[in-house]
């Protein structure tokens, strides 16, 4: 399989400013020293705005519906892989294949991807865990590419739950990474990380390749 030049460039910090008043800050910090407790804040799973929860679909043939249309399980991998990047970790989760028949209203964003009134899609999930106490750059999935040759760039993701860019030092990230397929009947993939990259720009580590097989 074709394989890209995966360059820092390609790497968009996401962030959010912190616009909490510091008022509120003291008084959530008042109140957990009340309680005798610390802050935590807890994984919560957060629903994804463009396609349904699929966390259920294990068996293939299994379907799940909401508001966002309608999800269809085609091929399912349980992977527990872990790739180590420099002082990042990618432990990719499971693989799956799904056939996606968007709800009307969500027709608008999907079209800005095909246009196509339903179509299958391969998802990745994956955990990642900066080891180190610095800020790194990074993306999970730069690019992926079928066993059939259909080649998805990481600008065609569409989950966009937020998995590129900046991690904070220590800091983990979970989520998934997704891409509509046009050539059916996938039977493996394989995707490259990008590159870890500091603050400052410099390359700690290349990006490495990963060959998975449902």
């Amino acid at each position: 399989m074709n394989r890209l030049i995966i360059g820092a460039f390609i790497l968009t910090t996401f962030g959010a400013l912190n616009t909490q008043p510091a008022f509120e800050e003291k008084a959530a910090k008042e109140k957990t020293e009340e309680m005798g407790a610390p802050l935590v804040k807890k994984d919560v799973y957060v629903p994804n705005p463009q396609l349904p929860d699929d966390r259920k679909l294990t068996q293939i043939g299994q379907d799940v519906s909401d508001a966002k249309g309608e999800l269809t399980l085609k091929a399912f991998k349980k992977v527990n892989e872990a790739i180590n990047v420099g002082p990042i970790e990618v432990t990719v989760k499971e693989m799956k294949v799904m056939h996606v028949t968007p709800d009307y209203s969500m027709i608008d964003f999907f079209h800005g991807y095909t246009h196509a009134e339903d179509f299958d899609i391969v998802k990745v999930k994956v955990d990642i865990k900066n080891n180190s106490d610095k800020k790194i750059k990074f993306s999970p999935v730069a690019f992926l590419e079928t066993n059939n040759g259909e080649h998805l760039p990481w600008e065609d993701d569409i989950y966009l739950e937020e998995l590129n860019g900046e991690m904070a030092g220590n800091g983990t990230k979970s989520g998934n990474v997704g891409f509509i397929v046009k050539k059916g009947d996938v039977t493996g993939i394989t995707f490259m990380t990008s590159d870890a990259v500091n603050g400052e720009g410099k390359v700690l580590a290349k990006g490495k390749s990963v060959e998975l097989e449902f």
